[in-house]
């Protein structure tokens, strides 16, 4: 009894393989424009012409390999072998997670899908590199460096006279971080003059450096600064003298009329050029013109004299 049972539990194990999909590197890594293999391998239960599709799993879905074809941007730059696609001269377009799907439909599981994740490494490139010409003591200062381009990222490296930097020195003047490429002076001085340039280096290929920037430091001026201040407030001074003289003496006045004496009946009355001109506004008004030239005012002693000949 025990026997025929154990052999029918074996028999039923043998037969049901359903269709299985794997690959021997998961993981990818190659040098950018170099040939990069994405390894598929499947066993099936039935089928022995499975159909075999490549994905490519970004934001949106797109194939790769469907049909029997390559699609795409992979046409004429890619070949199959079994499951397994070889891609020529990749670039950083073609780095990313891709998947590859077995279908057997004679099989009992009839779908099989492993993935395969791209990475494209790239060495280092110039690094763009910002230097101060020039500094005053006692501020901060910083020296930037950058490449945007490097995979991995770039480790920096700063070098004053040809020199690095260390990464941690007791008692330094300076930080830098080494992957953001930032070297920092809290409080710059005349020892800190020099000429500085940073490298760039993240293993895949040789390292990249900038050239080289003098970045000189000065001396605050205290004596200029002072004599610049007290300049500034002597004008300052002298403006404000000029206008306050010129508005007593009636320079911003909008009318600077002649006044003069003329002579009434019953006495002088002393009267200005200016109210002579809004009189000749005045419709209701029962004087004549005044004269405009001073020739024309009349002497006291003029009319008493003809006041005794009538």
């Amino acid at each position: 009894m025990f026997v025929p049972v154990a052999l029918l539990v074996l028999i039923q194990s043998i037969a049901v393989v359903p269709v299985t999909v794997t690959s021997r590197s998961p993981r990818v890594e190659v040098h950018e424009f170099s040939d990069a293999e994405l390894s598929c391998e499947f066993k099936t239960e039935n089928d022995e012409n499975p159909r075999i599709e490549w994905k490519k799993i970004d934001k949106d879905v797109s194939f790769v390999y469907y049909d029997g074809h390559f699609v795409g941007p992979f046409h004429d730059r890619a070949e199959i072998k079994g499951a397994t696609v070889r891609l020529r001269r990749v670039t950083q377009v073609d780095a990313g997670k891709y998947r590859c799907e077995v279908s057997a439909p004679l099989d009992s599981i009839t779908l099989g899908e492993t993935n395969v994740t791209l990475r494209v490494l790239v060495p280092p490139q110039t690094p763009l590199c910002d230097v101060p010409s020039s500094a005053v003591t006692g501020s901060q200062v910083e020296l930037r460096c950058r490449d945007q381009h490097s995979i991995p990222p770039a480790v920096y490296t700063w070098f004053k006279d040809n020199r690095a930097l260390p990464i941690r020195q007791p008692n330094a003047t300076y930080t830098v971080n080494e992957f953001t490429g930032i070297l920092t002076f809290q409080t710059v001085s005349r020892a800190d003059t020099g000429q500085y340039h940073c490298e760039a280096k993240n293993g895949v290929g040789p390292a990249k450096s900038c050239h080289g920037t003098h970045m000189h430091i000065d001396d605050l001026n205290v004596a200029a600064v002072i004599a610049g201040v007290v300049l500034l407030c002597l004008i300052m001074f002298f403006c404000a003298f000029g206008a306050c003289y010129a508005h007593r003496h009636g320079y911003f006045s909008r009318h600077r009329g002649r006044s003069f004496w003329i002579a009434q009946c019953h006495g002088t009355a002393h009267i200005s050029s200016q109210n002579l001109h809004r009189t000749e506004h005045n419709q209701h008004s029962g004087y004549s013109h005044p004269p405009k030239e001073v020739s024309d005012i009349f002497i006291p002693s003029q009319i008493n004299s003809h006041f005794t000949e009538d």
